[in-house]
This record gives C-alpha cells, sequence and structure tokens, in this order.
C-alpha cells in the first residue's frame, strides 16, 4: 500500500533535481533525536474555531460555539471553560466530566466544525515557499508536492518539521526525503496540523 501511496508523488517530485548529499552543516537542533510525536491528525483547538458540542437527548445544550480570543467557550450549565490547547477528544472528555453534576452518563461529541486558522507553512529550497491551507490528513509529502516540490541542491535527508506543542514548546520531526520516497521509514510522513512549517535546508 505504501508504494501506491507514493506513486501519486514520485514522478512529480522527481522531475526536480535530486542532488546527493553533501557535507554542509546541518541547521541547529532543539533535541539529539526525533521526539515521539502524538496521534497522527490530532488537531489542537484554537481561537476563532467553530466547534459543534453535541449532547446526546439533551437539545438544549448541544450548539455550536466559537472559540472566543481568550480560548473559552460558554455552553449552558457549565459556563466558560477552555477550549484552546485542547484535542476535540480532551474537550470532549471535560465537558463530559462537569456534565455529570447534572446529568446521568452524559454522552457528549466534540467536532471540528470549521478551522479558521487551518494553514501550514513550508519554507527553503522549494519552487513555492509559503502557507497553504491543510486539508484533512495532509502530509509532508503533499505539501512538497503543492509547494511544486524542490529547488536545486536542496538538502533532501534534513527536511524537518516544526510543531507548536500544547504546552508551548517547540518540536522538531526529521523528515528524509529520500527514505521515504523509496518506501522506508514511512512513519517520517506525518499528517499535518495547523501552523505547522515545514523546512527544506
Amino acid at each position: 500500500m505504501a508504494a501506491i501511496a507514493l506513486a501519486g508523488v514520485m514522478p512529480f517530485l522527481l522531475g526536480f533535481a535530486v542532488p546527493g548529499v553533501s557535507a554542509a552543516k546541518q541547521p541547529a537542533r532543539e533535541t539529539a533525536g526525533a521526539p515521539s510525536q502524538k496521534p497522527l491528525g490530532e488537531y489542537i483547538i484554537s481561537p476563532s474555531d467553530v466547534l459543534d458540542v453535541s449532547v446526546w437527548k439533551e437539545p438544549d445544550i448541544s450548539r455550536t460555539v466559537t472559540v472566543r480570543p481568550d480560548g473559552k467557550i460558554s455552553l449552558p450549565l457549565l459556563g466558560e471553560m477552555v477550549a484552546s490547547g485542547k484535542s476535540p477528544v480532551e474537550l470532549q472528555a471535560v465537558i463530559k466530566e462537569k456534565l455529570q453534576r447534572y446529568i446521568v452518563s452524559p454522552e457528549v461529541t466534540v467536532l471540528l466544525h470549521d478551522v479558521k486558522n487551518g494553514a501550514v507553512s513550508i519554507l527553503g529550497k522549494v519552487s513555492k515557499p509559503g502557507a497553504y491551507p491543510v486539508a484533512q490528513q495532509m502530509t509532508v509529502l503533499d505539501l512538497i508536492a503543492a509547494a511544486g516540490g524542490f529547488k536545486d541542491y536542496a538538502k533532501l535527508s534534513k527536511i524537518y518539521v516544526l510543531r507548536i506543542d500544547t504546552d508551548g514548546a517547540t518540536v522538531r520531526y526529521k523528515f528524509n526525503f529520500k527514505e521515504v520516497i523509496k518506501g522506508r521509514n514511512l512513519s517520517q510522513n506525518i499528517a499535518l496540523l495547523p501552523r505547522d512549517t515545514v523546512y527544506v535546508p
């Protein structure tokens, strides 16, 4: 299956020059190795996102809410609570816990209705650097293809992804294009989240 998934992007990407790996210095690194990462596709809520909060058999509580600039939402019975910085699953658990004071065994679902800050960036030696809307399950390879592939002398084994974690720390993921395009270490081809930045040195 991995070979099939890569087949669509290989002809496009390989149309660009693929230079040999030079002995040039690597960019500064936050960590010595690749950090452990969250499950792929785990979205972190941010201000201006629109959420569908559904409580089974409780239409007076269920509603569509917008995350305010202070990162909070308001719900009947529960009042204000912080949503920004949490995943939908984490927020769902918080709402369920708070509702247990009023409802027996509440069933809560939190879904993304609209993502306002849904963009990822790619910088460095690509044909069209800049910000791109992030589609569902958009991977590093997808973004590289959207950016027109590589410029000459791009260091294809030293690409990395920068992500702001829930605690505000910058997490760095390595991406070796040469390995991934050959079907090796495909876990590097992570699903991108809004506000991620891919850098091609």
